[in-house]
């Protein structure tokens, strides 16, 4: 697992590097830093919220399918993906930003972890001597952080390090901050002393989950004002609208205060863009838009015929899936035939194979030669 903070951390590591060295400010960094890759995500967050303003378009006819195929849920799911085909919309098209954003969150880790690999850009091997003087186990992730805690009290212990780390570590310590509260310390429930960094760290991870519950009341909100008719039961939805707020609280507790100020300021932002786009696509730009989508994969469809869509495949593969039960089926029947049918459509064909052979060496051929 350390592995793969390691790989997905260093291009982060980059960009916050270069941020912190123009504003000299940790939490400010952040706050720029969140920004900066909302922009660099904004491109997929619009193709993902025209994919589901388009899917509202679908809602009337899916739900008609559902009354005309309520007893044959094969068949309903078949016309399902011919309608997702003939409209080029992708049902699954809202995985890609969450997968995106839980790989961004790996690297964002990574950096809040290790501040002293990615910002102040020293060596590993200088970093391993620092960790061995704080007593710190190399293999765990909160090294680097123990480290600059265990400087703060020893920092005659470190003045033989090389490139320059004792004033490094020192400085940066000092910028590690925000209203006092060192970021990367884990907020608790229960410190020593309710001190005002205490306080602030303890707040970090309730605001992180208010910040997340405005997110999910909002889209739920707009998601009945725009289909209410999709929303027959709220109770699993409203369960999850609160469960993930209150699971990011409880997540924040985990890990140093920087991660939880980096969600505060993610779900801002991402309220922010999601409030936009929902204003922007107004019924009436969202139909020109699918008009627009729609003969795209039209002649996207008529210049490379040969070259599958997603829907395709998945029809395809449940095609395949559905043949293979209906072979294996007790009731003996095969694409809608009997297996007695079957049987005969074979033989048919293996006569007329032989009588072509037949006629093509010249002999003579009596299908009564077949019967038994």
């Amino acid at each position: 697992m350390n592995a793969l903070y390691d790989i997905i951390g260093v291009p982060f590591g980059y960009l916050m590097r270069l941020i912190y060295s123009l504003c000299n400010n940790y939490a400010v960094a952040i706050i720029l830093f969140t920004v900066i890759t909302k922009i660099l995500l904004f491109p997929v967050n619009y193709k993902t919220q025209k994919s589901s303003a388009r899917m509202q378009l679908l809602n009337p006819k899916l739900e008609k399918l559902k009354k005309s195929f309520a007893n044959n849920p094969q068949r309903l799911q078949e016309e399902q993906q011919k309608l997702y085909q003939q409209e080029g919309v992708n049902p699954m098209g809202s995985c890609l930003p969450m997968f995106i954003q839980m790989f961004l969150l790996f690297g964002v880790i990574d950096v809040i972890y290790k501040p002293i690999t990615h910002i102040l850009d020293i060596s590993k091997n200088v970093i391993n001597q620092a960790c061995g003087i704080a007593g710190a186990d190399k293999s765990n992730l909160r090294c680097e952080l123990i480290t600059m805690e265990h400087l703060r009290d020893n920092a005659d212990k470190y003045s033989s390090l090389p490139e320059k780390f004792l004033s490094k570590v020192t400085e940066f310590t000092d910028q590690f901050t925000i209203f006092g509260a060192n970021l990367g310390r884990t907020p608790t429930l229960h410190p020593e002393s309710w001190t005002k960094e205490a306080i602030v760290l303890c707040a970090i991870p309730f605001l992180a989950g208010l910040s997340q519950l405005l997110v999910s009341v909002y889209s739920q909100m707009h998601q009945k004002k725009v289909n209410p008719a999709s929303q027959p039961g709220g109770g699993c939805l409203t369960f999850m609208t609160y469960f993930f707020p209150i699971l990011s609280i409880w997540f924040a507790f985990q890990v140093p205060a920087g991660v939880g100020f980096y969600w505060i300021w993610s779900s801002i932002f991402s309220f922010i863009i999601t409030f936009a786009l929902n204003c922007y696509f107004t019924p009436e730009r969202i139909k020109v838009i699918n008009e627009q989508e729609k003969e795209k994969a039209r002649i996207y469809a008529e210049k490379h015929p040969n070259k599958k869509t997603f829907m395709q495949k998945m029809m395809e593969q449940q095609a395949a899936l559905e043949q293979q039960n209906n072979g294996g089926s007790s009731s003996g029947k095969a694409n809608g035939v009997s297996r007695s049918e079957q049987n005969k459509q074979n033989r048919d064909k293996l006569k007329e194979a032989r009588r072509r052979m037949a006629e093509k060496y010249g002999d003579s051929y009596d299908d009564n030669d077949d019967e038994d």
